[in-house]
């Protein structure tokens, strides 16, 4: 059995195929149909909210396998130095040049502050202040995602975050500590508030605070199903981020592009197993040759059996009539990470309307936007692309508006205001008007 399939809009069937992919990886099943799920994180949460860091340390033990005492729940800034200290000296720099592309890319787009504006004695403006408080959730069950700590906690100091609190995943085979790449990291970045702590039991932790967790005003960061369905149910008492899915890549490709490396870019984003891949093209030709390079470089994969399932699971090669299909099929599928291997990328580039980032040419595989380039790898999937952006240091800023109105301004209103209140059936409303328009009142 070939280990990626080709369809094409052509066939009485694709559409069934499209359809049946989309569904797949859309959030609604999680979102909506998983009532176990969702049923056992709400339990989580309570338990959090009742027992506060008892709760926290006893998912950990069940969950991670990780016994801890409330107290060891923080890292220790000795730990967290000691990490750093014993970072790879070339990885270290790599990193180093990484946080400076973030944040330079982040004060570059950080929103600023305008000037008020009058009219006829009214003063109104806007105010923009960091969020105080922050948690980043960092996943380190399996490998340890020290990018992640990059690309959230970097743009929430470029907009000036006082606090942040990072968690992540405690491991036995780390001495029931988090990954030391992770620790060392977060050092280099200042930020000392780290706890062994991941899932839901973590989100909660944040969201509610305990008896060594302070809560925080918002939280950000991918991970688990647990995790993210928690953020889900703590909306409301802070703020988040997005919902973030499995991993996907959408390429749009034409003759000119090399079809090895649209193979290995397919096999990038599979090999996270569960993580998606979609090929769109209107070429036959590039569609046929990137699955035999497809095939031979996946034997090359350490991972090769689960990316081989991922492949046949959640992957597609779709061989469109002309590229304007295929870019209304991309816009459709509002994909995480969309790359764009034609001879016209900039231009057909402007003809995206969803997309969580877009690599645009040849030379961009979605590893720049991962590691390096300096926007967020935090990305809507699910097709949430239609409605939620790349998390970016705005994300981190509160707006606040300003109204300041003199004697005269207020005259000049009172009567607007009093019968758009009367029509509510607000008398208050207007009386609080009318007492200032006429001091007679009392």
């Amino acid at each position: 059995m070939a280990s990626l399939a080709i369809v094409r809009t052509g066939d009485s069937d694709f559409q069934g195929k499209w359809e049946q992919l989309k569904g797949k990886l859309t959030l609604e099943t999680a979102l909506l149909e998983d009532r176990g799920r969702l049923e056992k994180v709400r339990e989580v949460i309570e338990q959090v909210r009742l027992e506060g860091d008892k709760a926290v340390a006893d998912f950990t033990a069940d969950y991670d396998k990780v016994i801890l005492r409330p107290q060891e729940l923080r890292i220790e800034a000795a730990a967290l130095q000691k990490a750093h200290e014993g970072l790879d000296k070339g990885l270290r720099a790599a990193l180093r040049r990484s946080m400076e592309n973030v944040r330079d890319y982040q004060r570059t787009i950080k929103v600023k502050q305008p000037a008020d504006w009058h009219r006829e004695g009214a003063r109104l403006g806007v105010r923009y202040r960091p969020i105080k408080r922050v948690g980043v959730c960092v996943p380190g069950a399996s490998a340890p995602l020290v990018s992640t700590v990059l690309m959230t906690v970097a743009p929430a100091q470029a907009a000036g975050v006082e606090e942040i609190a990072v968690i992540s995943a405690p491991r036995p085979d780390c001495d029931n500590s988090i990954h030391p790449t992770i620790l060392g990291l977060c050092w280099e970045l200042k930020v000392t508030e780290v706890y062994r702590v991941s899932g839901a039991q973590g989100v909660a932790a944040l969201a509610l605070g305990t008896e060594h967790i302070k809560k925080v005003d918002k939280i950000v960061g991918p991970g688990s199903w647990w995790g993210q369905l928690a953020k889900k149910e703590v909306y409301g008492l802070v703020d988040i981020d997005s919902f973030a899915g499995p991993s996907e890549v959408l390429i749009l490709a034409d003759d000119s592009a090399n079809a090895a490396w649209v193979a290995a870019d397919m096999l990038s984003q599979a090999e996270h197993a569960p993580g998606s891949a979609v090929l769109l093209t209107d070429s036959e030709k590039l569609a046929m040759t990137m699955v035999e390079k497809l095939e031979s470089q996946l034997t090359q994969l350490s991972r090769a059996e689960q990316t081989r399932q991922c492949l046949q699971d959640y992957c597609m090669a779709v061989v469109t009539r002309d590229m304007k299909e295929a870019v209304d099929l991309a816009n459709e599928f509002a994909a995480e990470h969309l790359q764009i291997q034609c001879r016209d990328s900039e231009q057909i580039a402007e003809k995206i309307i969803n997309a969580g980032a877009i690599f645009i040419g040849s030379f961009t595989p979605v590893a720049t936007g991962d590691y390096y380039a300096g926007p967020s790898h935090a990305l809507p999937t699910g097709g949430s692309g239609r409605f939620f952006s790349a998390l970016n240091v705005n994300d981190f800023i509160k707006q606040t508006s300003i109204i300041s109105y003199d004697e005269q301004a207020l005259q000049n209103a009172a009567n607007d205001i009093k019968r758009i209140a009367h029509a509510e059936g607000l008398d208050a409303h207007a009386r609080s008007v009318t007492i200032r328009a006429q001091r007679n009142l009392t």
